[in-house]
């Protein structure tokens, strides 16, 4: 049965017994005090997830962003049962030392196919927390290149003092990141990360700088002077923190849209200024696209929506490419040695064949293209919800940005909860945001489904 046919279905509580009792037997060897359901993926199809008591659940949060184009996909399948899976699955290479004969061709036919302009380049990793993590170290080796001078040699004093963790092998340098970012959960992705404390309390961070994020007003059209003074005044701190830290800021990591921060924009301007800054005093710009990559914004990348003129230096992905690392152009960012960037895996060739086949089915099927004429849709039919129901749904944000949408609710997690009851699967971000996550092969025949749901918990609540 295709999946549009289907319908939520909620036959349990939620969680339910069966979902219960699995939680509670896996948590004497694993910690399950963060669960929501079990689930029962041999029965999920498409748009919508089972859980192991058999309720289904339109999923429009799909894996906290991360399921690009619907569970048990046939293109996925058949590309998972490949003689060519199964080699790379059994015969799991050091990919940087025994690669095989094909590694050239996958990357050229997956990720290097839908790289973005100018980044030609491509080093894989095995999530997004490690992707950051890694551009953080190719911006720092470039840096010092570039201040060593270049064919020179390391020096036996940079050698040594390096094992000691003391300069000048070991140098002060910065990323700067920002207010309400998420780049991961590493110790140096850890310390760009400006938002979740349940993850930064206890862990030591690098003392980096941290700028404000534009704080917009909506609707944007109303405030279109507010929220470019409060751009330009984010770009003039941005600017003082890189010419007056304690030590030179070698990158500068920012996200299209910060996610896990509370769903945050800003406007194609602002990126451009940070661009602009970032080319005057020749600092790396990152842009984490780990949530926004892979057509969610109804562009392949999210930063596509800000026509810059000119690349950023690195673009990091995951979640959705169903493998990761990152993209970039300039050959200086190939460290001047083998074994700087690396270690025993670099990633998954199984993980990078599922990318390819991830990207085949989105460009067959027109799924990016599909993504924001449904997202054009669901953000209209959303202000009009918006509009019956203003203290429910406030700032709602996300206009042209394909379905990745989301708005404030005082009451977030009991928003989300209650729509679970109703059979639609939801999440939260920042402090009060109900965010959006559908999969890209969400279209207009779920639209009703969701906002019925929506308009019930909002009368209940």
């Amino acid at each position: 049965m295709p999946s549009a046919t289907l319908q939520p279905s909620v036959v349990t509580e939620i969680p339910g017994p069966k979902s219960k009792a699995a939680a509670q037997e896996l948590d004497a060897v694993f910690d399950s005090r963060a669960i929501h359901f079990v689930v029962d993926y041999d029965k999920s199809e498409g748009n919508y997830i089972v859980d192991v008591d058999g309720n289904r659940f339109l999923d429009v949060y799909s894996q906290i962003a991360s399921i690009p184009v619907g569970y048990n996909n046939k293109t996925l399948i058949d590309a998972a049962q490949s003689p060519e899976m199964v080699s790379a699955l059994v015969n799991r290479p050091a990919i940087g030392n025994f690669p095989s004969k094909s590694w050239h061709n996958v990357l050229q036919e997956g990720l290097l196919r839908v790289a973005p302009e100018g980044l030609d380049k491509v080093f894989t990793a095995q999530s997004g927390s490690e992707a950051n993590e890694l551009a953080f170290k190719a911006a720092f080796m470039l840096y010092r290149r570039k201040e060593r001078g270049e064919g020179v040699d390391w020096s036996a004093h940079e050698i040594s003092s390096c094992l000691e963790n003391s300069k000048p092998g070991s140098p002060e340098l910065a990323v700067l990141s920002f207010a309400n970012s998420f780049h991961g959960r590493g110790f140096g992705s850890l310390s760009t990360t400006r938002s979740k404390a349940v993850h930064k309390l206890d862990i030591p961070s690098f003392n980096w700088p941290q700028a404000p994020f534009p704080a917009l007003k909506y609707p944007l059209e109303q405030n279109a002077k507010e929220n470019e003074a409060e751009e330009q005044r984010c770009l003039a701190e941005v600017e003082r923190l890189i010419t007056s830290w304690h030590c030179p800021v070698a990158a500068l990591i920012v996200e299209p849209i910060q996610s896990e921060g509370g769903d945050n924009h800003a406007s194609a301007a602002f990126f451009q200024g940070l661009r602009d800054l970032t080319k005057k005093h020749n600092v790396v710009m990152i842009v984490d696209e780990v949530q926004t990559g892979f057509g969610a914004t109804g562009k392949f990348w999210g930063h596509q929506h800000w026509n810059l003129t000119s690349p950023p230096d690195i673009v990091t992905f995951s979640k959705k490419a169903q493998t990761a690392g990152y993209l970039f152009g300039d050959s200086m960012l190939v460290p001047d040695k083998a074994y700087r960037q690396f270690n025993t895996w670099i990633g998954d060739p199984a993980r990078v064949m599922m990318s390819r086949a991830v990207i085949r089915e989105i460009l067959d099927k027109n799924l990016v293209e599909q993504t924001a004429r449904v997202g054009d849709v669901l953000y209209g039919e959303l202000s009009k919800l918006a509009d019956k129901y203003p203290e429910q749904i406030q700032n709602l944000r996300g206009k042209g940005q394909g379905t990745y949408i989301a708005f404030d609710n005082k009451k977030a997690a009991e928003f989300v909860a209650a729509m679970k009851r109703l059979g639609v699967n939801v999440g939260t971000c920042g402090v009060h945001t109900v965010r959006l996550r559908p999969m890209l092969i969400f279209d207009e025949s779920h639209i009703p489904i969701l906002l019925s749901a929506m308009e019930k918990v909002i009368s209940s609540l």
